[in-house]
């Protein structure tokens, strides 16, 4: 891949041309892809620079910007989604495929990323009940994992959230969880408990 030097930055800035190029060379990357790919992977696979994959996948986000699918950053990586104007439609077509999470596992996967690395007593001991049932969902749809153990007696093991979970949230971190501050509390919700 030929490129210039801007004098500027002394990075190695690509043609207008080899930016299409690649663009379309990550885009077909982009399709295929069954997850997020990082920046770095893409580096790898094209042999083009961090700086130039980035201004390519700008260029990229930018003409499917306003389009029934859009490129996204998503955790970590950089992937194709729909347009969340389409959710309602897209739910429609795949309403029989789509499995919801229960309120109870919601809030025992709310748990696990606000208070993550977490063990299953930790987690019990803020809900009240026994989340056996919960967690083995909730580590079937790989939306938690097991990241550890607590040094303590029994070595505990240590769950947290996964990529998956940024994913399925369409969280490029937790440091976009909204503050759990921001959540109200209904008293009515604890005594259903």
């Amino acid at each position: 891949m030929t490129s210039i030097l801007d004098n500027t930055s002394l990075q190695p800035v690509l043609l207008a041309g080899e930016i299409e190029d690649l663009s379309r060379e990550l885009e077909a990357l982009l399709f295929v892809a069954c997850e997020p790919l990082s920046i770095k992977r893409l580096c790898e696979i094209t042999g083009a620079e961090a700086s130039q994959v980035l201004e390519a996948l700008l260029v990229l986000a930018e003409h499917y910007h306003g389009r029934g699918f859009i490129l996204r950053q998503l955790a970590g990586g950089w992937q194709f989604v729909t347009a969340p104007a389409y959710n309602g439609a897209i739910e429609k077509l795949y309403r029989p495929k789509v499995q919801q999470l229960s309120r109870a596992a919601l809030e025992t996967l709310a748990i696990v990323a606000y208070k993550q690395p977490v063990t299953r007593q930790d987690i019990e001991n803020i809900r009240q009940v026994n989340i056996d049932r919960m967690l083995s969902n909730l580590l079937d749809k790989r939306l938690v994992k097991e990241v550890g153990r607590r040094e303590s007696l029994g070595r505990p093991v240590l769950y947290g959230t996964t990529d998956q979970f940024l994913i399925f949230f369409g969280l490029k971190s937790l440091d976009e969880l909204p503050p759990p501050e921001s959540f109200p509390i209904n008293e009515a919700d604890l005594d259903d408990r």
